[in-house]
């Protein structure tokens, strides 16, 4: 049964698509089986795996014009498949408008394929709207990135209030997986008050990995590649590798529990 984890937050620039393709990327290095969905309209998990031709994407998931199996693609990077996005995912918030129980079209629509992966990964868009909705609603746990810079707070308490309004319609069983920090710089004083006080309002909830700022993580993206692939002992691919077995670990415990 496949562990399904959203990567939210409204704000955007912190980092959720790039913590969604090299967390995925990583745990398949790790020999898990990863399914990657772009719920985010500007498709960059898309392009960032290096997938150029789509047929069908999560539009058409969540519409239900076609089966899940018809939207999963197949990466370059091992054990890595995703559905991807497209720029008509914009529309499916006004098609769905209408529809009954329409807050469940993805978790619906995943069902079929949950025992095929050992995780899922969703990136979800920078918004609040119903395409977020749908992918929290399908999430057993959510990671949010958080930027170590000074608006980093700002926008975390609306997106809390969402995750606590999800648990109460439609998801009871969705936790915080953890709370991530991005874009850190050891030499900037401001980057680490953030780490501070992140730490300090949300104890156990923050990942103890930090990812720092990189040139090789932000170069990845535009060859179409993981971090891990384009540049496997960069910081970055060392530190997405970090995440990704402190996310094995946790939800080793859990099962255990």
């Amino acid at each position: 049964m496949a562990k399904i984890i959203g990567i939210a937050n409204q704000k955007g620039g912190v980092g959720k698509t790039t913590t969604a393709v090299n967390l995925a990327a990583a745990l398949g290095v790790l020999e898990k089986r990863v399914l990657i969905i772009d719920a985010d309209p500007q498709a960059n998990a898309t392009s960032g795996l290096g997938i150029d031709d789509v047929d069908y994407s999560v539009y058409d998931l969540l519409i239900g014009s076609q089966k899940v199996e018809e939207c999963i693609h197949h990466t370059t990077t091992p054990n890595l498949d995703i559905i991807p996005s497209h720029i008509d995912l914009v529309a499916a918030e006004i098609e769905l408008v209408d529809k009954d129980r329409r807050e469940f079209m993805l978790k619906n629509a995943l069902v079929s394929i949950e025992d095929k992966y050992d995780y899922v990964i969703i990136d979800c868009a920078p918004s609040l709207g119903l395409i977020t909705i749908n992918a929290l609603t399908a999430a057993n746990s959510v990671i949010v990135p958080i930027q170590c810079e000074y608006y980093a707070l700002e926008g975390l308490g609306k997106l809390l209030n969402t995750i606590k309004n999800v648990q109460n319609t439609y998801n009871p069983n969705l936790d915080i997986e953890g709370l991530l920090l991005t874009m850190y710089n050891n030499r900037l004083r401001l980057s680490n008050q953030v780490v501070e006080e992140v730490n300090m309002h949300f104890p156990d909830m923050v990942f103890e990995t930090i990812i720092s700022r990189n040139v090789r993580l932000s170069e990845a993206p535009s060859f179409g590649e993981s971090i891990l692939k384009y540049d496997a002992d960069s910081k970055g691919a060392i530190q997405y590798l970090q995440l990704a077995e402190e996310v094995l670990v946790r939800n080793t415990k859990i099962q255990e529990n």
